[in-house]
């Protein structure tokens, strides 16, 4: 069963670089659970958390169209060392700041400023890593390569806030910044070991060319617009659900940082479970439905979260909607990688990746506005019923996506 789960581990490269984004991401969810907490200290404002988190995710939408073009045009490693880098001084920036303390009061803005560096580090770097991996593996093997990059996203998804929490209560902020800092030196030294070279077809055509050669790919396919349409819908629906655990622990639950860790953990936790089970599953038939079928019951468990009692209910609500969320997105990429061709992907993946990651800052941006008027518990109850009635819409109704 392990061999099955693991299989891509076989390839090399795809190890390397996995091991090296798992270093990665436990830094920065490390940083996520410090920042998080530290703008909701500085400014007592859940509405500035999601304004934080909006900051940061929107030039995913802004510049991830260019970034795919530059992912087909340029070697892909390349691209990501330099989103790397950029993200490593962000962060060590953001070390600094604490410990001299200029990050307090109106220091918020500059923490603004920062996030919004970073995601627009991000915006480039996603589409190049999203088009590495699939070439790091064989065709068949694309399914479980993806389900494997969402459990090394989702170990950190535990293990960050572990130790972040525990840097918190121990050191303080400029710990988990300035680890996460040193944590992007294992992706780059992961990236400059890696064998596989992609040499990009030389070509006079634009940019603005290239980008319409992609949506006019995606145009062609009557499941690609669906399935980018999803992707949407579930960040922008279910995602705000992630900054506003620290508003749930601090606020709804009148609790400190521990109950916050313990609620990131769970989510964590369950991501993992759910990513495994995608992996064991592999290349499975009806992959569409399955991943519909998710997407209801993860809007179910979100409202379940929204409306809970007690923090034992909320964290197994939380478990059981990481293990569906992991599931959707695992098997909806999966669906995205397998139809589009490799000279395409990068511009392919970009909107992908602009639907996905974009739906964060606009759902973000939404639910901050509406918290302060209908409380946290009632907006995200209403984003998960929502998610629900999109999913049942596409298993029943509009069932291009079922049918893959």
């Amino acid at each position: 069963m392990l061999k099955r789960v693991f299989k891509a581990f076989h390839y090399r490269d795809f190890r390397i670089l996995w091991m090296g984004a798992c270093t990665s991401s436990i830094g920065t969810w490390m940083q996520e659970i410090a920042q998080n907490w530290l703008v909701l200290e500085i400014t007592k404002s859940p509405r500035m958390v999601l304004i934080d988190a909006f900051l940061g995710d929107i030039p995913i939408f802004l510049f991830s169209l260019v970034g795919g073009v530059l992912a087909d045009r340029i070697d892909r490693r390349f691209i990501l060392i330099g989103s790397q880098v950029v993200q490593m001084i962000s962060a060590a920036l953001m070390a600094i700041l604490y410990a001299t303390g200029h990050l307090r009061g109106n220091g918020v803005y500059i923490i603004f400023f920062l996030s919004f560096v970073v995601g627009t580090a991000q915006s480039f770097g996603g589409p190049a890593y999203s088009a590495l991996v699939p070439s790091l593996v064989t065709k068949e093997d694309v399914p479980n390569a993806i389900a494997l990059n969402s459990i090394q996203f989702n170990l950190a998804r535990v293990i960050g806030p572990v130790i972040g929490g525990l840097a918190m209560k121990f050191g303080g902020p400029q710990w988990c910044f300035g680890l996460n800092a040193a944590s992007f030196l294992a992706v780059i030294v992961s990236l400059l070991s890696l064998h596989v070279n992609f040499s990009p077809p030389r070509t006079g055509e634009s940019v603005l060319t290239s980008m319409k050669q992609g949506f006019r790919f995606i145009g062609t396919h009557v499941a690609m617009v669906p399935l980018i349409l999803l992707a949407f819908c579930m960040t922008f629906l279910a995602f705000p659900m992630i900054p506003l655990l620290s508003v749930f622990a601090k606020i709804v639950f009148a609790r400190g940082i521990d109950t916050y860790t313990m609620f990131l953990v769970a989510s964590g936790c369950g991501s993992i479970i759910g990513a495994l089970a995608v992996a064991w599953m592999g290349d499975i038939r009806n992959k569409g439905r399955v991943a519909l079928a998710a997407l209801v019951a993860l809007g179910v468990a979100i409202a379940g979260f929204a409306q809970s009692p007690s923090i034992l209910l909320s964290c197994v609500m939380l478990f059981i909607s990481g293990a569906l969320l992991m599931c959707v997105f695992a098997m909806v990429s999966s669906l995205v990688q397998l139809i589009t061709p490799n000279d395409m992907r990068g511009r392919v993946m970009s909107v992908y990746m602009m639907a996905f990651r974009g739906g964060m800052p606009f759902g973000e941006l939404s639910t901050g506005w509406l918290v302060p008027l209908f409380t946290a518990p009632i907006v995200l109850a209403v984003n998960g019923l929502v998610l629900a009635l999109i999913g049942v819409y596409y298993l029943v109704v509009q069932r291009k996506v079922a049918e893959l």
